[in-house]
């Protein structure tokens, strides 16, 4: 059992400025915790600010944001209960015509960024003995699909290192979990389906993709499609949870699909996929 979070204890969460970041802050003011929202430009979180929470310019890309942030949640409330690592975003096309800037920038944002924030409140959380830990990932951190290569190895990546981090830190009762949903209605799925520009080799092949993924994401009746506040209250649960699990797939979509994976040969997994995706 892992020592709970008191109620005095502040929870910051990034990644604030629409989807399930504003959805987990709005969810967490309901409860007993000072809310600590964040965002690239505080500006957008002027209903959060008055609705409770206390709002912060923080950008996962910049050392000195993620500093300063830290100090002042830590100078005004104490060491942090909770962190929710939830800024993140989806770099899409075949991994032969991403440009290795954007592939950089992935990485700088959905994990370089949150190991340094997560390193950032560790000392905090561990001299007092307790803490959460609860990282966005998604089901495409267990499973990919095409077209996606560059944002699934990030999840990949960031699934990892909260295995580690779950491992290290709980002696110290601190607590790593990951909340892993499927498709979400937020704008991340305007990345997953913008229409491709140009000519070239994989042309028809990411046409073929952001058509499959608007018909997730963009179809009004598509089965599974999530709310951000399914997810925000699964991240809840986890704060509050005396026994936090490791994962948490959020939807059905995100769980039946990874047990897929996990049991389909790989020859099986690339011929559904053929059935679906055209093949450059």
């Amino acid at each position: 059992m892992t020592p709970t979070i008191p109620a005095t204890s502040p929870v910051l969460v990034t990644g604030c400025s629409s989807g399930i970041g504003r959805a987990t802050a709005q969810a967490l003011l309901r409860g007993p915790h000072p809310v600590w929202a964040t965002a690239r430009k505080v500006e957008t979180l002027t209903d959060l600010a008055a609705a409770g929470a206390r709002v912060l310019a923080l950008d996962v890309t910049d050392e000195t944001s993620m500093v300063a942030a830290v100090r002042e949640v830590e100078d005004t409330h104490g060491p942090l209960g909770g962190l929710v690592n939830n800024a993140g975003y989806g770099e899409y096309g075949p991994v032969e015509e991403v440009p290795i800037d954007a592939i950089r920038r992935q990485f700088e944002t959905n994990v370089f960024g949150l190991v340094r924030l997560t390193q950032l409140v560790l000392p905090g959380m561990r001299g007092a003995g307790r803490g959460r830990i609860v990282t966005i990932s998604s089901m495409g951190g267990r499973m990919t699909l095409p077209g996606g290569g560059v944002y699934h190895a990030s999840k990949y990546a960031v699934e990892a290192l909260s295995d580690a981090l779950r491992f290290e830190t709980r002696g110290f009762g601190i607590a790593v979990s990951v909340v892993a949903p499927g498709p979400v209605r937020t704008a991340f799925g305007d990345a997953a389906t913008a229409a491709p520009e140009g000519d070239g080799p994989y042309a028809a092949f990411r046409r073929g993709v952001a058509e499959r993924n608007a018909a997730v994401y963009h179809n009004p009746n598509a089965r599974g499609l999530l709310e951000p506040e399914a997810v925000a209250e699964v991240v809840v649960t986890v704060l509050e949870s005396s026994r936090p699990k490791a994962r948490y797939p959020v939807g059905f979509v995100s769980r039946e699909v990874v047990g897929a994976r996990r049991v389909l040969p790989t020859a099986l997994w690339d011929a559904l996929l053929r059935r679906q995706y055209p093949t450059p």
